[in-house]
């Protein structure tokens, strides 16, 4: 008998020794280590918004507090015809983010890309009248926010408006109704859904042109009354790009003008860049030569120490700012699945997110949890 109570001593001690490990020992998952500093997020694609891809949204749900949506929501998704409206993807992408407790964000209400040729022209081809364009934007954006009213968080309103110089880009959208086609937009998103977060995103916002150009674009929204509550500044970054010191300015900058700042759409290519000046554009494409391809068979061990210090100093940043800091979205789940493999050359084999192929966690997952609980200590 003595034995016996000996071993179910050990047995519970063991077991209870396992209990502490999980509570009391260091988090295990991206979410619980940030939890309390700010969201972190991850964009979703067809395939796992419809389940298939079984692997990767376990992923999602023990790591990641937010979810955006990759394409489904882009115009060319949702309103392919005009009035023909195709929300099956969208509605399970929302009802996905429900199930699982996880802050939801729309993407993206206007954009020049992606956008279907009919929203520009009439009946007979020609370019619409400033009237026409306003009640398409205001159709739109209405039937899309209302649908999901309550149950999407926020909204990235207005997509890459701004060249890198800081004045407004050329698109359709503004060739027609100028920076009044932002107002409206925004205007249209709030009357929607007056409970929403609303937003604007870009990309290369580290510019200092830029910086300069969105904070004027902030203002203006803010001085006409619109409501805008963030500014989203896409990281798509390299190994030696952006300055860490521009980017710091430009989140300081937008905080300073009145709106939180959330990292979205977060990728580390380890990959050389044909030209740097293309920034994050989609429509970017160069011929493909193997000297652009060097770790098709594996990342090295030198390059991967520079890539976990670049993940790491840019969440110090975060980590830094936590007080207007919302969200940090990385923009997919696994290596595989990035645009970053076919931009802005096809073909190549990048390791630019947190997760690998085999939706394995990197060694950097755990720096940078640990990272998150020594940034805690310290304050």
């Amino acid at each position: 008998m003595e034995k016996k109570k000996i071993v179910t001593l050990m047995l519970g001690t063991i077991l209870l020794s396992g209990v502490c490990t999980e509570s009391y020992g260091q988090k295990k998952h991206l979410k619980d280590a940030f939890a309390g500093k700010f969201y972190i997020g991850t964009a979703l694609n067809q395939g796992q918004i419809t389940g298939r891809d079984a692997a990767s949204i376990q992923v999602v749900k023990e790591d990641f507090s937010a979810i955006v949506a990759e394409n489904c929501m882009k115009i060319e998704s949702i309103q392919p015809q005009e009035g023909v409206f195709n929300f099956d993807l969208a509605d399970q992408f929302v009802e996905f983010g429900e199930k699982n407790g996880l802050f939801i964000t729309g993407h993206t209400l206007m954009w020049h890309s992606q956008v279907p040729a009919w929203f520009f022209k009439d009946s007979q081809g020609n370019e619409v009248t400033k009237e026409v364009l306003i009640e398409r934007m205001k159709k739109h954006i209405t039937t899309l926010v209302t649908r999901y009213k309550g149950r999407v968080k926020g909204w990235d309103v207005v997509n890459e408006a701004i060249e890198d110089d800081g004045s407004y880009r050329k698109s359709r959208f503004f060739n027609i109704l100028g920076e009044d086609f932002i107002k409206l937009a925004f205007q249209f998103a709030h009357e929607a859904d007056p409970s929403a977060e609303l937003y604007y995103n870009d990309y290369s916002m580290a510019n200092p042109g830029k910086r300069k150009g969105v904070v004027a674009m902030v203002k203006m929204l803010k001085e006409a009354g619109l409501r805008i509550d963030a500014v989203g500044m896409q990281c798509h970054i390299g190994l030696d790009y952006p300055s860490l010191t521009e980017f710091e300015a430009s989140m300081e900058a937008f905080a300073a003008a009145g709106v939180k700042v959330m990292i979205t759409e977060m990728d580390l290519t380890v990959l050389p860049m044909p030209n740097q000046r293309v920034g994050a554009d989609v429509s970017a494409n160069f011929e493909y030569q193997k000297k652009q391809n060097p770790y098709a068979e594996g990342l090295p061990d030198s390059v991967n120490a520079i890539f976990e210090k670049r993940y790491s100093d840019f969440f110090g940043l975060f980590l830094k700012h936590q007080d207007y800091v919302t969200r940090v979205t990385v923009w997919g789940v696994n290596d595989g699945m990035s645009w970053r493999n076919g931009w802005p050359v096809r073909g190549r084999t990048d390791y630019p997110l947190l997760f690998d192929r085999a939706n394995k966690p990197k060694p950097i997952v755990n720096k940078l949890i640990q990272q998150a609980a020594n940034y805690s200590k310290k304050k």
